[in-house]
């Protein structure tokens, strides 16, 4: 497997902690070790002791699960778009270039998510991964995390939901589908570009788009239903017709089972690391995007219209309409604002 040479026992002769002291963030945060190794260039694992696994979202919140799980702050997929960058402030660390290499890793999660689940209070409620921070990036394949995470999930009879860009998902396949027999388990795959410049532009560290439609085959073979989030939708880049329609071909083509779309929104320092790209690799749209989505997230009203009248026709044409999980979109943004908002993170 591909994937052998990534873990924890692979290789640690080369490796070695950071002898810098912490950053004032990561010293508060249960810092266990600072780590670089040659597997993963340019990039510093934070190792921490979390004291809770489980996040709860308010009940105010308009989403179908009150309960998250990130087993990792900080993304190896380096989205310019992702909207957990700010995530990364609470612990002294930058939005930018800090997300993208520096990778705080909750090594105790699945023993910490095992005694939070055999407490008497715990209802067995819905959780979620991939709200906030993909579960399934490269440092998965280092740490092995979820296969603990999944199984103490399923032995609690508790409900999950992944949501993932990250092809190593294919390891835990069978792990799914044996979960899936005692508790509900919904698979989510994102891809939203077929387009592979403009997808190492704007999500460099992501597997291939063809990856990724193997993968949703290959979650389909395993026995479960797999959704897709084609999002986000990048205004005046992958917006047309014709991007559009080809993208929902080849998703239905590998077996997705419903699909959401929306379009790109620009949460607090996200905004400037993205415009700063757009400013690199697009500079005739920066007035543009300034003009569509103003001082605020969110794109223009008319904007989100125009593009849900050009999609929703497309996903019925190739059956995939979203109207299964008309929840998920407001889901995932809720939740990742809720995360986002919460300045105690371990």
């Amino acid at each position: 497997m591909r994937w052998e040479g990534q873990l924890l026992d692979a290789g640690d002769e080369k490796e070695a902690s950071d002898p810098s002291p912490a950053l004032p963030g990561l010293s508060r945060a249960g810092l266990v070790r600072s780590v670089r190794t040659p597997d993963f260039d340019g990039v510093t694992f934070h190792e921490v002791l979390c004291k809770s696994a489980l996040n709860k979202v308010p009940e105010s919140s308009q989403v179908p699960f009150r309960w998250t799980i990130n087993p990792t702050r900080g993304c190896l997929h380096q989205c310019v778009y992702c909207f957990a960058r700010t995530t990364h402030e609470y612990l002294d660390l930058d939005a930018g270039r800090d997300f993208d290499t520096q990778i705080v890793v909750k090594v105790n999660v699945a023993a910490v998510l095992r005694k939070e689940l055999m407490r008497k209070s715990w209802k067995r409620e819905p959780v979620a991964l991939g709200t906030n921070t993909d579960p399934y990036h490269r440092a998965e394949g280092r740490y092995r995390l979820m296969p603990g995470i999944i199984r103490a999930l399923a032995d609690s009879g508790t409900p999950m939901s992944i949501l993932t860009k990250g092809t190593l998902l294919r390891r835990d396949l069978k792990l799914l589908a044996a979960a899936a027999k005692s508790v509900p388990v919904s698979v989510g795959v994102s891809l939203a570009l077929l387009d592979e410049t403009l997808c190492k532009q704007v999500e460099p560290g992501t597997p291939s788009a063809r990856a990724r439609l193997d993968l949703i085959e290959a979650v389909r073979e395993s026995g479960l239903d797999c959704h897709v989030m084609a999002s986000p939708i990048l205004p005046m880049l992958s917006d047309s017709r014709a991007d559009l329609d080809n993208l929902f071909a080849h998703l239905a083509q590998a077996g997705a089972t419903s699909v959401t779309a929306f379009p790109l929104h620009l949460r607090g320092s996200t905004r400037g690391w993205y415009m700063s790209w757009l400013a690199e690799h697009h500079p005739a749209l920066v007035g543009k995007y300034r003009r569509l989505y103003g001082h605020g997230a969110y794109v223009a009203p008319e904007y989100r219209t125009w593009l849900r009248d050009r999609v929703d026709p497309m996903l019925e044409h190739h059956g995939l309409s979203a109207d299964r999980q008309s929840g998920l979109r407001e889901a995932v943004r809720e939740a990742a604002a809720v995360e986002t908002a919460q300045p105690t993170l371990f």
